[in-house]
């Protein structure tokens, strides 16, 4: 396990595939309050995110409190022809930038900081230790398609427009698929 780093109260921690199934429920719990989802979507995507500890190139860091409660995480894995996200993502992009950006890419699954906890500079801190542990060209992700923390954040840290009002199954919502090169701007 790598350093904690310390910022206020909230330590930042990696945590490997391992330790984050762990305290998947925990995490699945701040999912589904930062994104404001149904309850029972916090076990459906627990059965993913469980499945995405054993990807190749999975990274994980993890906002703990100094009670060593878990208040945010951010994780992903190299993104590969095959799985859902990157097959859906590869359709959706302008075909001259695929292979520009899906090739030696991680995908950023998941980034959620409880709702109490954002904009104090944990979702910054996770996302920028996380993108500075990784061995890859970019960085990729979807969020909602709309103002908000997260999403001026991503733009803050250099993340562009990929696609934009992408409907994934599932979530009637649109969304927008941003990509970063890495290292990222700070």
């Amino acid at each position: 396990m790598a350093a904690a780093r310390r910022t206020t109260e909230v330590h930042i921690e990696s945590w490997t595939g391992a330790q984050f199934a762990a305290r998947l429920d925990e995490a699945m719990g701040i999912y589904v309050r930062a994104m404001r989802y149904p309850e029972h979507t916090g076990a459906q995507r627990a059965v993913s995110a469980g499945k995405h500890t054993g990807l190749d190139g999975f990274a994980c860091r993890v906002a703990l409190d100094s009670r060593d409660r878990l208040i945010g995480f951010g994780y992903g894995y190299t993104t590969r022809p095959g799985q859902w996200w990157h097959d859906l993502v590869r359709r959706a992009l302008v075909r001259e930038h695929t292979d520009d950006w899906l090739d030696d890419a991680f995908e950023l699954s998941e980034l959620h900081v409880l709702p109490d906890g954002q904009g104090a500079g944990v979702g910054r801190e996770l996302l920028t230790l996380l993108a500075g542990g990784i061995p890859h060209r970019a960085m990729l992700l979807s969020t909602p398609d709309s103002d908000t923390r997260a999403f001026r954040l991503y733009r803050h840290m250099g993340f562009v427009d990929l696609a934009r009002n992408y409907l994934f199954p599932g979530d009637g919502r649109p969304f927008a698929v941003l990509g970063a090169r890495l290292p990222l701007e700070l």
